[in-house]
């Protein structure tokens, strides 16, 4: 177990940086004044416009960094700052959300894989970690069936493993389509783009971590299970 401990503080030392990182960023580009001045929530309903999108809404949410589309009632979820400012890091947030919007509008086929194994995903990230330490508790006592239920605990960790990584595609695709259109549609000028690019490219570091690092967890529990066996 000291093994997977200190592998715990290195995802969690990492994930920590990428996580300071980006909301170093968006603070920064958050100071970048859009020539247009347009506001978040008019950035998103102009996109959706644009890839004639009528039936989703764009709303205001608590909270920072919690912006989200929402496919079950098709809303754009802006958070405060990033639905009343501004700047370039309000038209990078806003127009990557839009872009899950267009991904939906599109059926685009990661998104729908993504969405199809989300109640998997939540009965396994509630159910994975305590099944894995009941099984390991019980095989340490020499019960037969601790294996067993240490197996059952990993499929259950791979399932939101494998949901870590359908997520980047849909992650970096939506970043794509957000910078292609406020380049396209000249909304932004090039350093307001640059600054854009770069704030939704850390943004896509914390996914990569958090799939890498869920990759390394799953190996590291196999390896447990195939030395047990």
């Amino acid at each position: 177990m000291i093994g997977y401990y200190i592998l715990a503080g290195i995802i969690f030392l990492v994930s920590m940086y990428v996580s300071n990182k980006l909301k170093s960023k968006f603070k920064h580009y958050s100071k970048v004044q859009l020539q247009n001045g347009m506001s978040g929530k008019e950035i998103a309903e102009k996109m959706l416009a644009d890839n004639g999108i009528t039936d989703v809404k764009v709303i205001s949410v608590a909270g920072q960094l919690t912006d989200h589309y929402n496919p079950a009632n098709k809303t754009v979820n802006l958070s405060e700052p990033v639905y009343m400012e501004r700047n370039a890091a309000a038209a990078a947030v806003a127009a990557h959300e839009c872009g899950h919007a267009v991904q939906h509008a599109t059926a685009y086929s990661w998104l729908k894989m993504r969405s199809a194994i989300v109640p998997a995903v939540g009965i396994s990230s509630k159910l994975s970690n305590f099944v894995i330490m009941a099984g390991l508790v019980l095989s340490v006592t020499g019960s037969m069936i601790g294996n067993t239920i240490f197996l059952v605990g990993i499929l259950l960790f791979a399932v939101t493993t494998a949901f870590a990584f359908i997520t980047l595609p849909v992650e970096f695709d939506a970043s794509n389509r957000a910078l292609a259109w406020l380049e396209q549609k000249n909304m932004v000028t090039q350093e307001e783009h640059a600054g854009a690019k770069d704030a939704l490219k850390w943004a896509a570091r914390t996914y990569v971590v958090a799939a890498l690092g869920s990759l390394a967890t799953l190996l590291y529990f196999i390896s447990i299970f195939l030395n047990r066996r």
